[in-house]
């Protein structure tokens, strides 16, 4: 006699069963190093892409192409067949973009094998900035172009591309790099401290000049009520001293004997600083027209790129090595530049 289960026939397998079955058959795809590289340097593309976009939005007078936001207008998500809406909604495509690359980063980082913290973090950075930006947006076109508001979204804008250019430099650093060690000394790491605390002073004060000039990015924009002779004398006193600091860290690093990788990114970022005053002088004595005043625009984020990337240059990443003898024997081992945020979390 057969039994009860031979008499029922085989049986089927259940639904936990086949839903275990199905995700050892397809596992979530993880991100390699190589490929999450590759993702940071698109977001610092993406972010400098659309400073420049914004301002050839402003500079267009185009600031109020798009009244209304999220959509175009309160009756179209996409903008009329007009001159002023599309180069506005063109801005808002390229921005829908940036979101993409800062989600995107931030997934990445989160599937990376192996997963990273300071990757991680600085990828929620981009996404954090991401959603300051949009309510930053909001308010710009609420309150009709005012000018702190769009200081503030350009600024902010700037911050969240020096947060990108960080990510990328942190996704080259290999994973089994445990401590930090500086190329230089304290008195060479000083002057670069100095020049990031310039920049943000430069960046400040330029976009004051531009809040006061004549391109409000609307006609009927408020502009602030200074005279702009003074702010951009004041403006132009901040990047000479920028400058300076910027030649006497070269020399420092010259006369020190730093890396030539060092060097390198240091005239780097001189041929930059030299560049950009270039064309804000030339843009100041010629009345600021469109095509300088863009070009001054784009200088700026190469100027925080170059900025950024020379001063994180200064050290290199080593593996921590065990000591034979001892911590005296091999002193790099306790480094006080640890740094736990390479260490790979689960």
């Amino acid at each position: 006699m057969r039994s009860r289960h031979e008499a029922k026939g085989p049986r089927e397998p259940s639904t936990t069963a086949l839903h275990a079955t199905t995700v050892r058959r397809w596992p979530a795809r993880r991100v390699s190093p190589a490929a999450f590289r590759t993702i940071a340097i698109a977001a610092v593309w993406a972010l400098a892409l659309t400073i420049v976009s914004g301002a050839a939005v402003r500079l267009t007078g185009s600031g109020l192409g798009c009244p209304d936001w999220p959509s175009c207008t309160r009756t179209s998500v996409v903008a009329p067949m007009q001159f002023h809406a599309w180069i506005e909604f063109a801005n808002r495509l390229l921005n829908a973009f940036v979101s993409v690359a800062s989600i995107g980063a931030l997934v990445a980082a989160m599937r990376r094998s192996p997963r990273r913290r300071d990757l991680t973090l600085l990828a929620g950075g981009l996404v954090a900035g991401l959603f300051a930006e949009v309510g930053l947006g909001d308010l710009v076109v609420r309150y009709k172009l005012a000018p702190g508001l769009v200081m503030a979204h350009f600024l902010l804008g700037l911050v969240f591309l020096a947060d990108a250019v960080v990510l990328q430099h942190r996704a080259s650093i290999p994973d089994d790099a445990g401590i930090k060690i500086p190329f230089v000394g304290k008195l060479q790491i000083a002057p670069s401290k100095a020049q990031l605390a310039g920049l943000g002073v430069v960046a400040t004060l330029g976009t004051i000049v531009t809040s006061t000039g004549p391109h409000g990015g609307d006609p009927s924009a408020k502009r602030f009520d200074f005279s702009l002779h003074s702010v951009a004398r004041l403006h132009a006193a901040a990047v000479e001293v920028f400058l300076a600091i910027v030649l006497l860290s070269l020399w420092n690093l010259a006369r020190t004997g730093a890396p030539r990788s060092v060097i390198r990114g240091g005239q780097v970022m001189l041929a930059a600083v030299l560049a950009q005053a270039g064309v804000g002088y030339v843009q100041y004595f010629n009345s600021d027209p469109v095509g300088l005043v863009a070009l001054h625009v784009a200088g700026a984020s190469i100027l925080v790129i170059t900025t950024i990337r020379f001063h994180a240059g200064l050290w290199r990443a080593a593996q921590v090595t065990a000591p034979d003898h001892g911590a005296d024997a091999h002193p790099q081992a306790a480094h006080p530049f640890t740094d736990p945020a390479l260490a790979p979390t689960t």
